[in-house]
């Protein structure tokens, strides 16, 4: 199992920012992501930063630290552009770059530029040929498509990816349309669980849910004539019943990596401290998880 996290692009550079992604590499996490907002939930009055440039002085500062989005979506992205960010993220970190891509939501990013907020069929049609163009985009020296939402004319993307054909996508899904995504897409699948549960559920009810996900994801990819083992299984922690609990001690952590490893998630990611949000932990305990809690599951 891998340990990774997701740091919240809330910090100036130079006020504790660069800090963070250093320290990050120091303790050993496997990759370090953030979120691809304009703004989100109770930060959007806060400082904000946008993820490309975050990740992009990230890389200028660590060597081995895996980074990526979790996760980018078409609310505000369109693939062509997006495409030639990636290529330039990946190259500037030399092949280190992870692109988590889900289908969006209805918080402040769908609105954002002005439009009506899709709805889910929308949103889920989007996301079908925002993916599928996107990977043609990274693997394709040039791409001429017209589809239903996107576009793109004679779009040039020498030289490509430094990662071979392309970077991988970690594709969050739920839904049978998104698990048939990830199933033909996806070099990783990604979920926070049932928000069904979040706030009256039980761990064990999440625990459930997370291992019927897995059996749709394992179906999706037969339908498809893939392997399900050949996709990794990234579970976003914070958003099922255990909430934070798990970031209170190394036993407690231990305890829940444990639990879903039997299920088959291959990566945990657990969000950096934030004081006074709710993401808070103990910054010594959140370090001493980051170092010691993997060898301990044995």
């Amino acid at each position: 199992m891998r340990l990774s996290t997701v740091i919240l692009p809330t910090d100036r550079w130079h006020e504790g920012g660069r800090a963070k992604w250093r320290r990050a590499e120091e303790l050993g996490f496997h990759t370090a992501y953030t979120y691809d907002h304009l703004s989100w939930r109770t930060f959007r009055d806060g400082p904000w930063f946008g993820a490309v440039p975050t990740l992009s002085a990230a890389a200028a500062v660590t060597e081995r630290l895996r980074l990526g989005t979790l996760v980018t979506s078409p609310n505000f992205r369109h693939p062509v552009t997006l495409a030639k960010d990636l290529i330039t993220l990946d190259d500037v970190s030399d092949g280190r770059i992870t692109l988590g891509i889900g289908a969006g939501g209805n918080g402040f990013d769908a609105t954002a530029l002005g439009q009506e907020a899709w709805t889910p069929k929308e949103r889920a049609d989007r996301f079908g040929e925002f993916v599928a163009l996107l990977d043609r985009l990274l693997t394709k020296d040039a791409v001429t498509e017209r589809g239903t939402f996107y576009a793109a004319d004679e779009a040039r993307n020498v030289p490509g990816c430094v990662q071979r054909p392309r970077l991988p996508f970690a594709v969050a899904a739920t839904g049978p349309r998104g698990m048939r995504l990830a199933a033909r897409y996806g070099q990783a699948w990604v979920t926070t669980g049932d928000p069904k549960l979040y706030e009256e559920g039980a761990p064990e009810q999440s625990v459930a849910a997370l291992r019927g996900q897995i059996d749709r994801l394992g179906k999706a990819c037969a339908e498809s004539g893939r392997d399900v083992a050949e996709l990794g299984k990234i579970l976003l922690t914070g958003f099922t019943p255990d909430r934070n609990r798990p970031l209170e001690s190394v036993e407690a952590f231990v305890d829940f990596a444990g639990r879903h490893r039997e299920l088959g998630f291959t990566e945990i990611v657990v969000h950096w401290p934030i004081p006074d949000s709710d993401f808070a932990a103990d910054q010594a305990v959140f370090e001493s998880i980051a170092t010691e809690a993997l060898s301990r599951l044995g």
